[in-house]
């Protein structure tokens, strides 16, 4: 890989301030990728989120390319998931075409993670991830060229809301509460991290993570969170935001004892109906291809479609035990 940065670039990590400059970054990249009249990928809200993350020190984790003119046109994250479980994030600005950067960049987000690998856990596997949308053919050979292997797709479903949604049928004994953060956040912390136990991919999270990552968001509305009660126990939760025109499902879980009783149409079909009430006829979500809890199944009965499809590609960096969830464990 690329060891030099090209000449004539400079770098820094990024900062806080740095926030509307790392958005069009990532707008204009999107529209490079998906067209001017494409959804984005990230908000301004999501990169924001992202860089003031409770574990994110922008300082060790980020760096920012400029060009002579002091323009943007590339950047570096790394995330770190216990030393083990890295994921590093390149962009370049469609308007750069230097190849060489996007090289030196995935190059040293590789040299962070092997300097930190040290620290994971004796025996566990250690890997580094990224993902790229399908229709960027620069990234996945600069990937490809460093050893990254393609190891799962996601997509992007989206449904238009044209007509009033069908009615959610509820199953029995399951009842939808209003959302209230101080005294609920914690149990749907706990419901939804149980659920995703059983998506590929999965990694833990700490409760401080997840609260940065949802109640924390400044578009944060607790109307939008649609949380399954049978009992004292949550069955299951569909976490939506609004971002533009589109409604949003952030999160949609449901519990191993109340899956295939109807409880995760119903969440979905009534986040439709929501969006609908409010004024809007976009929705969309995001999922793994081969889900194992068989979500893509839903999503397409629910009369969703694959709209875009992302890659993720991963290089092992140390052979040991996978932290994170391939299989649905019986």
């Amino acid at each position: 890989m690329e060891s030099i940065l090209p000449q004539g670039l400079t770098m820094r990590p990024a900062t806080l301030d740095d926030i509307d400059m790392l958005y069009s970054l990532s707008h204009d990249y999107d529209v490079s990728q998906y067209g001017a009249d494409g959804e984005e990928e990230y908000t301004r809200e999501d990169i924001r989120i992202i860089f003031s993350g409770p574990d994110v020190n922008l300082e060790r984790d980020t760096r920012l390319v400029f060009d002579r003119e002091g323009r943007l046109v590339g950047s570096l994250f790394l995330e770190d998931h216990k030393h083990a479980k890295f994921f590093v994030t390149t962009r370049i600005h469609p308007g750069y075409s230097n190849p060489r950067l996007g090289d030196y960049l995935v190059g040293l987000g590789e040299a962070w993670a092997r300097e930190r690998m040290a620290q994971a856990e004796p025996g566990v596997r250690v890997t580094i991830g990224c993902w790229m949308p399908t229709t960027d053919s620069a990234a996945i050979a600069r990937y490809e060229r460093a050893g990254f292997q393609e190891v799962r797709r996601h997509w992007r479903m989206e449904i238009e809301l044209n007509e009033e949604p069908a009615a959610p049928v509820w199953p029995d004994g399951v009842e939808l509460r209003p959302f209230v953060p101080e005294r609920d956040n914690y149990a749907v912390y706990r419901a939804i991290e149980t659920a995703f136990e059983d998506h590929w991919g999965h990694v833990s999270h700490t409760f401080e993570q997840w609260q940065h990552w949802t109640v924390e968001r400044s578009d944060f509305d607790p109307s939008l969170w649609f949380i399954a009660w049978e009992g004292e126990q949550v069955a299951g939760g569909s976490l939506c935001v609004i971002e533009g025109q589109w409604g949003w499902v952030s999160t949609l879980g449901v519990l191993r004892a109340w899956r295939r009783k109807g409880l995760g149409m119903a969440l979905l079909q009534h986040s439709f109906d929501e969006f609908y009430r409010r004024g809007l006829r976009k929705a969309g979500l995001g999922v793994d291809s081969q889900n194992l809890t068989g979500a893509t199944r839903l999503y397409r009965r629910a009369g969703m479609h694959v709209a875009r499809e992302t890659i993720t590609y991963e290089k092992e960096l140390r052979v040991g035990v996978e932290l994170s969830t391939q299989t649905l464990a019986v």
